[in-house]
Order: structure tokens, then sequence, then C-alpha cells
């Protein structure tokens, strides 16, 4: 018998609006029994339908709903939201073939990431209801978008908490690796199989074109470059000269691979740790005109907010003290745990201590291909600010 999770009283107001997390100390008791990763029916406590999910134990997170209607089936909901959410992307992106086709909770099918790159898909299995239907998905995928190839990307450690190991390789069609995708009218070389994350950071899209607004004839510092994003959008853009600093050797060697795709000769990469990069420039009383900082994740829980602040803090500070008068900052954070609050009043703190004064220019946030969905908190954890360093000499 399948699964019936009934819930405590009042609970299921928290599921309204799409937010379909359902955690075991909300449940009052399950009827039925299924294996883990089958469709379970979630009730109110005084029985009225909320929706049906994918069920797993060994997750904190017991239920996860997507479908809100008693009659759909699995295959209608994924054909269907797959298709709204290529068409959503397809309004917004004009000539760029490389996009977020589908972020998971934020586009209503939670445990599935899909991103395109020109003709070919990297989806990722973050789940174990939508691991067990892998090939309904990829039916799904090939129906809507007609790729010449899928990469899996599953070795992701999130996948742990499921029960599930790290994946990886190609799943349909023809066995790439890499890719030639367009941002920003920039080519970029996309390692598929080798690259971060799905092979590309494509949430900070529309931040690296608003920064480069800023770089026409600036000296650039891009701080944490992995595959060259912002120095390439920077350089296209009339920087001067663009620095690109990373700890990793072939994120520098994708810099430099694009850099020569597009024409590119005014990038330097500099293999090293950031922080004490930025220290011995700070020494040698280096100045630049722009400064890109866009680390990696310093806070993966609540636990780590205040290391993650003070983390920010430094390295803003190193930046701003870098930056010439009437310089610009373009600072970021990719942890959700740190509200767009908590980032400005450590800039605040980070333009006092290191005696700047600051203007917000821009506050933005992810590109619109990583949808935040209102009443979910996770899909919203991107900040992007953009920052002059005001001089106060006339």
């Amino acid at each position: 018998m399948p699964y019936e999770v009934i819930l405590k009283k009042n609970e299921e107001k928290n599921l309204y609006g799409g937010y379909g997390f359902v955690y075991a100390n909300e449940v009052y008791k399950i009827e039925g029994k299924d294996k883990n990763g089958s469709l379970a029916t979630v009730r109110s406590f005084d029985g009225r339908f909320i929706g049906r999910g994918y069920i797993n134990h060994l997750s904190k997170i017991l239920v996860r709903i997507f479908i809100y209607n008693e009659t759909d089936d699995e295959r209608s909901v994924f054909l269907s939201r797959i298709k709204k959410a290529k068409e959503l992307r397809d309004r917004s992106f004009g000539s760029d073939d490389c996009y977020r086709a589908v972020f998971a909770e934020a586009d209503l099918l939670p445990g599935l990431i899909v991103d395109k790159y020109a003709d070919v898909l990297s989806v990722q299995f973050l789940t174990l209801g939508v691991d067990m239907r892998k090939d309904m998905i990829i039916d799904c995928l090939k129906e809507v978008f007609s790729p010449r190839s899928i990469v899996e990307r599953s070795d992701v450690a999130i996948r742990k908490k499921e029960g599930l190991e790290p994946v990886k390789g190609v799943i349909y069609g023809e066995d790439v690796s890499e890719v030639i995708a367009r941002e920003n009218g920039l080519d970029l070389k996309i390692r598929l199989l080798n690259g971060q994350k799905t092979g590309y950071f494509l949430d900070q899209k529309r931040n690296r074109e608003a920064a480069a607004k800023y770089a026409k004839g600036r000296t650039v510092l891009d701080c944490f470059c992995n595959a060259g994003g912002f120095s390439l959008n920077a350089a296209k853009n009339g920087a001067k000269k663009v620095y690109a600093l990373d700890i990793s050797e072939e994120a520098l060697k994708e810099v430099a691979e694009n850099a020569k795709l597009n024409g590119i000769d005014n990038i330097e990469t500099v293999l090293c740790d950031v922080f004490e990069k930025l220290r011995e420039y700070k020494a040698e009383k280096r100045k630049f005109g722009l400064i890109v900082l866009d680390p990696p994740a310093f806070c993966k829980d609540r636990s780590q907010i205040r290391s993650a602040l003070k983390g920010y803090k430094d390295i803003n500070i190193l930046a701003m003290k870098l930056l010439e008068d009437d310089g610009i900052l373009c600072s970021s954070s990719c942890s959700h745990f740190v509200t767009p609050k908590d980032f400005e009043n450590m800039l605040a703190d980070a333009a006092k201590e290191s005696g700047k004064c600051l203007q917000i220019l821009e506050a933005r946030s992810q590109a619109e291909d990583h949808p935040r969905l209102v009443n979910h908190e996770e899909s919203s954890y991107l900040k992007f600010y953009i920052l002059k360093i005001c001089s106060l000499n006339i």
C-alpha cells in the first residue's frame, strides 16, 4: 500500500505556494508501507489532500512535494514543468545558448537540475526519488530539447544525504566531454565532465555583464576567477588589463583557453592563494580600478554564519585598500544562510575598518534562469553588490 503521510495540525500552512518540503517533525503519522523513493500522498491532519511527492526516510526532508492535483501523473507533471521552464528561459536569453533550464524547487521539480550548453544538457539528479526515475526524466528532456547529448553530473556531496553515491558520465547521445557555448557575446569552452558543478557557474551571467560596464579603461583584479567569466567579460568591454587569480591550475588553463578562443590578449592568470596574494599586493602598494570578489561559499550551514562573515569582511577590507579612489568593488556571496542584510552590514563594517566611503551602485542577485521561489528561502542565495569607493578629495 502506498504511503499516506498525515501532518500535525496546521503544519500544511507551510506547504502552500510551492514550498514542498515535509520534515519528519511535522508529521503526525504515516500509513501504508512502500520503499524509499516511492510516491507518497501528503494530507492535512483533517484528511485534506495537500500533494504528492517522493519520500525518503534517510533524508531530513521526509517528502518533497511536487504534484498538487490528485489526478496528475508523474510523467505529465515533469514534461509540463520542463516545457514551461524552457519557455521562460527562451523569452530571456536571446542569442545566448547556455542557461539553467530547470532549477529544482524553484521550478517546482525538487531534486532536478538541468543546464543547457548549446545543444548539450548537463543534469544533476540530487534526490532518491528523481534518481529512480532517471529514464523517464531523460525521455522528457529529449522530447523538449532534442539534445545532441545529455551528461550527468551527479557527483555532489548532497546525494549522500539521500543514500546515493556520486555519478558522472554521458547518459544519452554522443560521447562529449566539452562543448562551445555562448554567453554575453563570448564563446566559452565548457568542460562538461570536469568543470565546476555542471560545467560552469551560470548564475552570475547577468552580474558578469553588469560588472563589465565599469571595466573600460581600468586595471581589473578578478579574485577566485574560476573559468574566468568576469575576466573575459571585463576584457571584452575595454579593460586596460585583467589579472585573473585562482588556486586551481586547471581553472586558469580554462581562462587562457577561453581568452584565446575570443582573441583576448590582455588577461594575465595568476596561480595563488587569493588571500595571500591580496596581502602581497597591499605590501607592494598596488592599486586597481576594479576588483571582483566571487569566493566559494564560506558558509555551508547556519553554524558557520559568524565565521563566514568574518572571512567575507577580511577579504573585502583587503580589496577596499587595494582600490584606487573612485574604484569599483564587485563583492559576492553564494550562501543563502548569509542574508542580504548580513552582507550589507559586513560591507559597512569593512568600509569603516578600511577607512573608505562606499556607494552601493547596484544590489543584484542570481540571473533569471535561477528564479527565486518567494516562500522557499533556499532558492534565493546569491548576493552581488557593485560598489564605488568614494573619493573624499575634491
